[in-house]
């Protein structure tokens, strides 16, 4: 008897994996110092910046370089939301990811005009109009932004327990606070793209990105669905903006919408690491992380060295780092394939 699965071997053994990964993870601020918790929580913050990427780019073919809005509004969002409603910054947060839907609505309706580079090209010029208007914002600073008060920081919902848990100050108890929802929010996200693709829509997402007049023709809404992929990573996207800037506690139009930090990393990320696959990511930030940490003294070296290794992973690599590894091994540890099972074909890693 055959059957179409996505199971593999590979993939059971990952979840255990990540399952295991995630336990040690609550528990790493018992024994870890603040500086790697500070790392950790840069690391999981790119992560779901770069799966979100993934998501419109590798999986819905929507390349877009002004993510950076997102993030943006989120975070400032979030500054409006304790600083002029004096909300708690953890629930703030959630204020930034509906600031991001709201915005992503008249962006997506504009974007969605464009095609192929116009796109991109459109979604940058529409995020640096936004930066413009919110550095009109001076009840939020302005140009030269604002920091979170001192008694909104010091009573973040949970930093109390925190602090008798672990007997840290305000600032540690505030970046492990920071670091914990970095992990909730990275594992919620990979584990939805994960579940999407697995799906009927993830089959009507590959389809769309492969050729969007077929999958029409087979009875794919593509409009709707890409509205919805395009909402869903602005709504992921607010959130860990304002994530980002409650650990920071200060916040700055340059900052909140940089496009080399939210964008232009983000998309290097994807690229070294692997586009179209939720493997890529995971190593293209660990990839980042180690030449921050190596190069970050160098300046300019820093940023021409990552050009170049973009540019050699695109010409002798172009599924990237993961690419190449799973062409030459086989090997799938978030499977999204289907395959036909049964007497005499056997299960795949």
């Amino acid at each position: 008897m055959y059957r179409l699965t996505i199971r593999t071997r590979a993939g059971n053994a990952t979840t255990i994996a990540v399952a295991l990964l995630i336990l040690i993870g609550l528990a790493l601020p018992a024994v870890a110092p603040r500086s790697a918790i500070q790392d950790l929580f840069f690391i999981l913050t790119m992560l779901t910046l770069a799966q979100l990427w993934n998501l419109l780019a590798g999986y819905g073919g929507l390349i877009s370089v002004g993510q950076q809005a997102f993030v943006g509004i989120g975070a400032y969002a979030m500054f409006a939301g304790v600083i002029l409603l004096g909300w708690n910054p953890v629930v703030a947060i959630l204020f930034g990811g509906l600031a991001a839907f709201l915005l992503a609505i008249p962006f997506a309706y504009l974007a969605f005009r464009l095609q192929g580079a116009y796109f991109a090209i459109g979604t940058w010029v529409l995020a640096e109009v936004t930066r413009l208007l919110v550095a009109q914002w001076k009840t939020l600073g302005g140009g030269t932004g604002t920091s979170l008060p001192r008694e909104a920081t010091s009573a973040i919902l949970g930093t109390d327990t925190i602090r008798a848990l672990f007997g840290v100050r305000d600032a540690a108890a505030r970046d492990i606070l920071a670091y914990w929802l970095a992990l909730v929010l990275v594992v919620a996200v990979t584990g939805g793209i994960y579940w999407l693709l697995r799906s009927r829509l993830g089959l009507a997402l590959a389809a769309v990105r492969d050729n969007v007049d077929a999958a029409g023709s087979v009875g794919v809404d593509t409009g709707r669905l890409k509205w919805a992929v395009f909402l869903i990573a602005a709504v992921a996207t607010g959130l860990t903006g304002g994530l980002v800037f409650m650990q920071t506690a200060r916040i700055s139009p340059d900052a909140a919408f940089a496009l080399t930090d939210w964008t232009a990393y983000v998309i290097f990320i994807v690229v070294i690491g692997g586009i179209g696959t939720i493997e890529g990511p995971v190593i293209g930030v660990l990839v980042l992380f180690a030449l921050r940490a190596a190069l970050a003294d160098y300046g300019s070296w820093y940023l021409m060295t990552l050009g170049v290794l973009a540019i050699a992973v695109m010409l002798f690599a172009p599924k990237g780092l993961w690419g190449l590894i799973s062409a030459r091994t086989g090997l799938h540890l978030f499977p999204v394939r289907r395959r036909l099972t049964g007497p005499k074909i056997e299960g795949g890693n």
